[in-house]
């Protein structure tokens, strides 16, 4: 609230003219006005690395990584920005994403690695990703809150309501998800085309992989991919880059690759899906096999897993809980400090058990903070939270169970139910489970894609996905010796 206020009066001082800054912006070639230096931009991408390390992680494919440093120092060369210190990593989520901070750093997730089925759909994304660097698209959109400020209430795709109360938290985890105007994701195709073109790729590729990203949207029936909730996908956005790499070819004629198999080579044993070790949900139980615990998720209940923490939610957006790990040494300590991170107004503490586990209960109120930075009075708008900090393996464990006032009574003892289901896990089937991961083979006969994957041992029930996974419909002819991704142990 307090930031948001602050933010309102250096908008107010710039339409009365007391702030100025006149650049040329490097890609239009047009003036604008601009509040962010490169300095300041390489600043801010170097301040939101480590956060979004902590919470996603880098995953850990050495070829993988070099391929990705090579093409993408390739493109800074040709980029209208070749000064700015990039670096490309690959984050280890299972989300179809890929995202760009300010000064040079772009990330992919594993998840749309394996989703490309060419060198040339990787460079039309990436020529995206560093065209919204080079055209100062955050500097440019300034008004649009750069860190995603996700405390409590963090990233769940839940209704209105809770959506509403993540304004109120104060815990920022820096999970950087830039959303941008159409006209930026315009120009950033365009760019896209031009950047990949000019590295040796054929940019029809990358529009054919927003027909990727739009089957995997209407397979989900849900949220459309992270990848394009961040970069919104006006119609005909597929047929307007196919325009373009059309019109960059044909006035710059050329060899233009695609390098198919080298590319499916290179993704051959990437981790597909859910890494069991991070944690996964089966038979309403959430289980870290690293971390040896286990926790019941309520039926119908939306989540979602990631490094920093696990949470999930009601669908009608009523209610929702967070389970991370808890600062400090002692449950005392992490008592004192959920407090004060958290801002909350603590009205019962009690130590208790839990499965043989010692632990601290607390019920608590998270009001709205005013203007000046003093919290008001508490209301039936406010939070309430009820925390269990559980101490086990040598970690501190907190289970927040998170609601707005008016609904905190018919959620409490769901809340309870959870956490009193936290216990450890020794099912070997559990601690030892394997992940999925891209396996590529060699088509044995012509036919379907469906016909190659059968021969392969893929189930049923996956023919769907693996489709989609290899940019393809079931039915698509298929020929001896042509590579196709499958998916094993």
């Amino acid at each position: 609230m307090k930031m948001k206020f602050q933010f309102h009066m250096l908008l107010c001082l710039v339409s009365a003219g007391f702030l100025s800054g006149c650049s040329k912006n490097p890609v239009t070639g047009k003036k604008e006005i601009i509040f962010m230096s490169k300095e300041k931009e390489i600043a801010l991408g170097a301040e939101s690395h480590p956060s979004i390390v902590a919470t996603m992680g880098i995953y850990d494919d050495k070829n993988l990584n070099a391929f990705i440093n090579e093409k993408g120092k390739a493109m800074a060369n040709v980029s209208h920005r070749p000064e700015l210190p990039y670096q490309f990593f690959i984050v280890d989520s299972p989300v179809v994403n890929a995202f760009a901070v300010p000064g040079g750093y772009v990330y992919f997730t594993r998840g749309i690695m394996a989703h490309f089925n060419n060198e040339a759909e990787f460079a039309g994304v990436l020529g995206h990703e560093i065209g919204h660097i080079t055209a100062r698209h955050s500097a440019r959109q300034q008004t649009s809150q750069i860190f995603g400020q996700v405390g409590l209430m963090a990233g769940m795709v839940l209704s209105e309501t809770v959506r509403g109360m993540a304004d109120q938290t104060q815990q920022a985890l820096g999970l950087l998800l830039l959303s941008y105007s159409r006209d930026h994701e315009t120009e950033s195709d365009k760019i896209g085309v031009e950047y990949s073109s000019k590295i040796g790729y054929d940019a029809h590729e990358m529009a054919d992989f927003f027909g990727t990203l739009k089957k995997i949207s209407e397979k989900s029936g849900q949220a459309i991919p992270t990848f394009q909730s961040t970069h919104p996908d006006p119609g005909g956005r597929q047929a307007k880059v196919q325009k373009l790499a059309t019109e960059y070819q044909k006035a710059n004629p050329g060899k233009y690759n695609v390098n198919r198999d080298t590319y499916l080579r290179k993704i051959e044993g990437i981790i597909y899906g859910t890494d069991p070790k991070q944690g996964f949900v089966e038979n309403n139980t959430f289980y870290h096999p690293d971390l040896k615990l286990q926790f019941p998720v309520p039926s119908g209940w939306q989540y979602e897993n990631s490094p920093a923490q696990f949470q999930m939610g009601a669908k009608d957006g009523k209610s929702m809980v967070i389970f991370t790990i808890a600062p400090g040494k002692t449950l005392e300590e992490a008592a004192q400090a959920t407090v004060k991170n958290y801002g909350l107004q603590v009205s019962e503490n009690e130590k208790t058990t839990i499965n043989g586990n010692q632990a601290i209960v607390m019920i608590s109120t998270q009001a709205a903070q005013s203007e000046t930075g003093q919290q008001a009075a508490p209301t039936q708008n406010s939070i309430q939270v009820a925390s269990w900090l559980i101490q086990y393996g040598g970690n501190i464990y907190a289970i927040h169970g998170v609601a707005a006032a008016a609904n905190f009574g018919g959620s409490v003892n769901q809340f309870k139910s959870i956490a009193q289901g936290f216990k450890s896990v020794t099912d070997g089937n559990i601690i030892n489970r394997q992940p999925d991961r891209i396996r590529i083979k060699t088509v044995q006969r012509d036919g379907s894609l469906k016909e190659a994957l059968k021969d392969n041992n893929q189930q049923d029930k996956q023919m769907d996905e693996l489709a989609i996974m290899n940019g393809m419909s079931l039915s698509d002819k298929v020929t001896k010796g042509m590579l196709i991704k499958t998916l094993g142990r």
